[in-house]
């Protein structure tokens, strides 16, 4: 099949991406948020993981109660709207939510910060359900994952300066956290907040951004909205359960995933028989997309909210185990990791020809590296182990070369790669096994935009149901972390050997390549090829 390239709308694209640097922003602030919650509300480890749960929970919640609605009116609201609108709806929902922090502050009640954070993350999940199919429609839908690279990398900033930046509202200076936070250090962070947020909405509103919309025929998805009200009733009933159950938290979060799966391939395999009212949920390659999207979410937060615990592990890096403040510098390596390889993604967007791309992609990556490490500089740590990670740089830059921009082969090269990096960190210790497990920042870095573009290609104008139905696979990000742990809390097991959950995440990851690459091919897409010229 013939595919007809389009020009990428540069200046449309570059208005976009500032949503994506808040994104990023606000997730990477929660690291700072959950001590500080823990500490003020004299809160379990458990309790305070409810910051996390709420923000990953809400972008679940958000775009499921989004493609309901969508089924109900009997059209995609996205379509209607357009993506613009979306995103600025979006960022007006995270406005009410940063206000609301302020009474909830004030009241000095974490259920209500729950809340109010629940809220600026449902805002975020309207944006993310606009913006990552309006970057791909900015341009040729082959290279969708380049100017998601870009989006990505523009996140990553947001994460790197993110927890600074909040750490000095909250607590007067970088890196001061023993200083006592009053109600007026919350009100006037997130007062900041919803200026800031209230900002960019005028400006989309304001902006010369094309509508983003899609006129073609809505089709309803009964069937898919009913697979997918199944599986939220399935969760809420899990938790229930253990709620009221001593039945142990591993079994209950195994069981969860295998509803997950189950359901999505039951619901596939029967619209593949019969497609009406399936609507999205019959392109196999959306399928395999929201699996892995659930569980790269879920394998690039797990590695993180694992790491500070095998860090503090005696005889892992050291024989007594890092404290609390020696270990944030390989935490933010791991993030800086991230930044590292969407800036080097984001490379592709540009119109860069020969030899002038080619030193690009090698200078970018190690220019981000510099970043991160001046940031630890600043915050006092001391960085002199961490400039060996530049050979783990060099690997990565390699594999991006060979993966060729192409997203099948990306994302098959760099999951493989991973799958080996947690092996060599579960199996060594020290600073090998420190360096092999930030590296699953590095190669996890360009796995989002290379799913995304896959899993709604060749969806027409069910892209925008495709996309909702995509960020709500997030919720990987509040499964498979406590999964890890659970599984570290068997003492036959321990901390270190439960990342062997990383690698079967990744080998996974290379599989779902395979696959969409397959699927794809029989609907006549090959973006892979379509890149290296052949069409």
């Amino acid at each position: 099949m013939s595919q007809t390239k389009q020009s990428t709308n540069y200046s449309a694209l570059g208005t976009l991406v500032t949503v994506f640097f808040f994104w990023g922003f606000i997730a990477a602030s929660n690291s700072i948020f959950i001590p500080f919650c823990k500490s003020h509300f004299s809160l379990t480890q458990f309790e305070s993981q409810l910051v996390g749960s709420a923000f990953y929970g809400a972008y679940f919640i958000g775009s499921l109660i989004l493609f309901i609605i969508s089924n109900v009116l009997g059209y995609d609201i996205l379509n209607k709207i357009g993506y613009k609108k979306g995103i600025i709806y979006g960022l007006l929902i995270s406005v009410a939510g940063a206000l609301l922090m302020l009474p909830s502050a004030n009241a000095n009640s974490f259920p209500a910060l729950l809340g109010s954070l629940f809220i600026i993350a449902l805002g975020f999940s309207l944006q993310q359900t606009a913006a990552q199919p309006f970057a791909i429609s900015l341009g040729d839908p082959a290279t969708g994952s380049h100017r998601l690279n870009l989006g990505g990398g523009v996140n990553s900033l947001g994460t790197t300066l993110g927890p600074i930046i909040v750490s000095f509202f909250l607590f007067g200076s970088v890196g001061a956290s023993d200083t006592v936070v009053t109600v007026t250090n919350i009100n006037t962070l997130y007062l900041i907040v919803a200026g800031v947020f209230l900002t960019v909405a005028l400006f989309f509103m304001f902006s010369k951004l094309p509508s983003g919309k899609n006129d073609e025929k809505f089709e309803k998805g009964n069937k898919a909205a009913g697979s997918l009200l199944l599986m939220t009733g399935i969760i809420i009933a899990i938790i229930i359960t253990a709620q009221l159950a001593e039945i142990p938290k591993l079994t209950l979060l195994v069981i969860t995933i295998a509803a997950v799966i189950g359901i999505l391939f039951y619901s596939n395999g029967v619209a593949q028989k019969n497609g009406e009212g399936w609507g999205a949920m019959k392109y196999p390659q959306l399928i395999f997309g929201m699996l892995g999207i659930f569980v790269y979410v879920g394998v690039e937060v797990t590695i993180d909210n694992n790491f500070g615990a095998l860090l503090k592990q005696p005889g892992y890096l050291t024989d007594a185990g890092l404290n609390e403040s020696e270990i944030s510098k390989y935490i933010s390596l791991y993030w800086g990791s991230l930044m590292i390889g969407r800036w080097t993604g984001a490379v592709s967007v540009f119109n860069l020809k020969g030899m002038a791309k080619i030193l690009a992609r090698i200078v970018v990556p190690f220019i981000a590296f510099a970043v991160v490490l001046y940031v630890n500089h600043l915050h006092g740590s001391d960085i002199s182990d961490l400039l060996a990670y530049g050979v783990c740089v060099a690997i990565a830059i390699a594999a991006f070369f060979y993966g060729q921009e192409k997203p099948v082969k990306t994302l098959l090269t760099v999951s493989l790669l991973a799958a080996a990096a947690m092996l060599i960190g579960t199996f060594t210790k020290g600073l090998v096994s420190v360096y092999a497990l930030m590296a699953g920042g590095l190669f996890c870095s360009v796995m989002w935009p290379c799913i995304f573009a896959l899993s709604v290609g060749g969806l027409g104008k069910y892209t925008g149901q495709g996309s909702a139905f995509l960020i709500m696979m997030i919720l990987g990000g509040a499964i498979i972390p406590p999964m890890q742990g659970a599984l570290g809390d068997i003492s036959s097991i321990g901390i270190h050997m439960s990342y062997i959950v990383a690698a079967v995440c990744f080998l996974f990851l290379a599989f779902l390549a395979v696959k969409m690459k397959q699927v794809l091919h029989k609907q006549g897409l090959d973006f892979d090829e379509q890149i290296g010229g052949g069409h």
